[in-house]
């Protein structure tokens, strides 16, 4: 990973020197560009709030109060009162901001186009998909500083439990066969014992959302780890703290010199398994080892 960060940097700079965005004084249309973005997502979303605004644009509640103003000054975005709230105020596009945004638009579309006429067309695929990525991650990295990931202690084991239970009945993975009955359940931290084990949580605040580790696989050879007990509470879900948990895992397991890791889940968690085959995981035609859960019905493998 460390030899991929000075060429994305490289990239990124060379991304915003090209759109001009070192040049304050650069505006599209009679825009800045901070203004130009408040147009844009106020028309994908029909109307927000300036809270929503805030969170959307990841600026401060005062900038985007003085973007606004501004705005609604101009004539290009009204505020009215919620009528589902009347303690809020919704922000949505004028007549004239909608005719506004139409050069922006244009322009922004030319440069785009401009850019990937010098691609071939599986190139410019690539970019699509690539940017889209690049961006989202961004976005989780930016959010990952409210949570924080470490090893279990003995007093998280209620928390955990909690989490492991409740997210099994959830999908529905809960009598025999299933790892819900397992007695380590209420015990996790003392059935993760270092350096062949090892289990971690995910709390914002004081609260634990999400926890995973892995263990020696039962029954199998002693380079053969699995992964186990890897759940997050809805709250967590989307924003990328499922791929960090599970990243981090990982190379842990390898740390402690494992070379392959199994895992075992269910049809009905479609998410969890793309997340794992995000990381590599492979389709495994049945079970390895004798984990004595016999409820799974997906079995999955990583070289590590």
């Amino acid at each position: 990973m460390k030899t991929q960060v000075p060429p994305i940097r490289q990239a990124s700079r060379e991304i915003v020197r090209e759109l001009h965005l070192l040049d304050t004084k650069q505006d599209y249309a009679g825009h800045g560009f901070s203004e130009c973005h408040v147009l844009l997502e106020l028309e994908m979303l029909g109307h927000a709030t300036a809270s929503e605004l805030c969170e959307r644009l990841v600026l401060e509640k005062s900038k985007v109060s003085r973007l606004v103003s501004n705005l609604v000054k101009r004539g290009e975005v009204q505020s009215l009162a919620n009528p589902a709230d009347g303690r809020q105020r919704l922000l949505s596009l004028t007549p004239a901001g909608r005719r506004n945004l139409r050069p922006i638009h244009k322009h922004s579309d030319d440069q785009v186009e401009a850019a990937l006429s010098c691609l071939p067309p599986a190139e410019r695929d690539e970019v699509l998909s690539g940017l889209g990525r690049y961006a989202k991650a961004l976005r989780y990295a930016r959010i990952s500083a409210d949570y924080r990931m470490r090893p279990i202690r003995r007093n998280d084991n209620a928390a955990v439990a909690r989490i492991i239970r409740e997210v099994m009945t959830e999908f529905g993975a809960v009598g025999c066969g299933f790892s819900i009955q397992d007695p380590e359940v209420d015990a996790m931290f003392e059935h993760y014992p270092a350096p062949r084990a090892a289990f971690f949580v995910l709390e914002q605040g004081r609260a634990i959302l999400g926890c995973g580790g892995f263990a020696p696989l039962t029954g199998a050879a002693a380079d053969i780890c699995e992964l186990r007990k890897m759940y997050f509470r809805a709250e967590l879900r989307g924003k990328g703290q499922g791929a960090r948990l599970l990243d981090h895992t990982l190379n842990a397991a390898r740390t402690a010199g494992y070379r392959l890791c199994y895992l075992e889940t269910l049809e009905s968690m479609d998410h969890a398994r793309k997340l794992y085959r995000r990381h590599g995981f492979k389709d495994h035609d049945g079970p390895l080892g004798n984990t004595g859960h016999s409820g799974c019905n997906r079995f999955m493998t990583l070289s590590l």
